[in-house]
């Protein structure tokens, strides 16, 4: 099938850096393009070739309209236009604009942290679980201020368990505030990237932003929250049982961890690892898992993320993993299809 699309002035820019972004469309809708003096011919089976139309048809319009592309996210789009049908690239972008992040205007720019936004919305209690340079953490900030500024939720709560990355750091001096911060800090950064600076201040100040070690949880009920378990994967059985069963009435909670990036003593017990496997199949819980695919990072983090999975799978450690995911994800699935009796 051939199909012959009209060029909208400006619509070169859709090409990419070096052809990347057409070399993605013809990849993934395993289509050919041609480009014409006055049209780009696209040819190939119908379902790609037609979809390839409606993409085209989507960008040129939205280009009519004023709206500007940055190299990235255009490549981000086409990802995830190009490997989901049920998605228009007009939605996409406008899915964006619908949500209020106070200084970020921000859409999802892979499949999965399309299916994440969703599942944050629909569920309490969420699991967000992959690679660094995936956007967990930040797109959980962003619904946080997104559900604080709407009113849905009175405070967020921001918190991760303070364990060294490897490193032995020895007596910290300072102020209780000053030895947690360093650990606190991504979490820090992710709100001052949402909101200004002097709201950020007043907000911690007032209490209704707290940012706090993940021993601060024992003992109290978070109701009317937005909760954040950050590098879930540094929890123990005991930690996560804990923190858990702090969620209070009108709360959500999203926790967000990557399983090979491990910081606990040996021979401690993961406690992600095992809410994954305690939780599966419970209503209301949803799991979302990413890959190096959605790392929105330098190009050269998705491969470097790709060997440490290829080892990883190698050694018998993603494949236990990946699959332990696969089945709480399933009958998390599952179990929302399930009418309450």
């Amino acid at each position: 099938m051939k199909l012959s699309v009209p060029l909208y002035r400006g619509i070169e820019t859709l090409y990419g850096t070096r052809d990347e972004n057409i070399r993605l469309l013809e990849t993934e809708l395993k289509i050919r393009t041609r480009l014409l003096t006055d049209s780009l011919e696209v040819e190939g089976d119908p379902p790609g070739v037609e979809r390839c139309g409606q993409i085209l048809s989507d960008y040129s319009d939205l280009l009519r309209e004023g709206h500007s592309f940055g190299p990235e996210d255009l490549t981000s789009y086409l990802r995830v236009v190009a490997g989901d049908a049920t998605v228009s690239l007009r939605a996409l972008v406008a899915s964006g604009r619908q949500r209020n992040f106070g200084k970020k205007v921000l859409a999802p720019k892979t499949i999965n942290q399309r299916r994440y936004l969703e599942a944050i919305e629909r569920n309490d209690l969420v699991f967000g679980i992959g690679p660094a340079g995936t956007g967990k953490t930040y797109l959980a900030v962003a619904m946080a201020v997104s559900a604080l500024i709407t009113k849905r939720v009175s405070r967020i709560i921001l918190t991760r368990p303070a364990v060294e990355a490897g490193e032995k750091l020895g007596f910290l001096p300072g102020t209780l505030k000053e030895k947690v911060d360093p650990y606190l800090r991504p979490l820090y950064d992710a709100i001052y990237d949402m909101l200004e600076a002097e709201k950020v201040e007043k907000l911690i100040e007032r209490g209704v932003i707290e940012v706090a070690p993940l021993a601060f949880m024992r003992g109290r009920t978070l109701n009317d929250a937005f909760i954040i378990l950050d590098e879930a994967q540094n929890c123990t059985p005991e930690q996560m049982k804990m923190v858990l069963t702090r969620q209070g009435f009108n709360s959500k909670m999203v926790v967000t961890g990557d399983a090979t990036q491990i910081d606990l003593p040996p021979g401690r017990r993961c406690g992600l690892i095992e809410a994954l496997e305690i939780l599966k199949g419970v209503a209301g819980i949803s799991f979302v898992s990413f890959d190096e695919r959605d790392v929105v990072r330098h190009s050269l983090v998705q491969r470097i993320v790709k060997a440490y999975e290829r080892h990883h799978e190698a050694s018998g450690i993603g494949r236990q993993l990946a699959l332990r995911l696969t089945e709480a994800a399933s009958a998390a699935e599952a179990a929302e299809t399930i009418p309450p009796v």
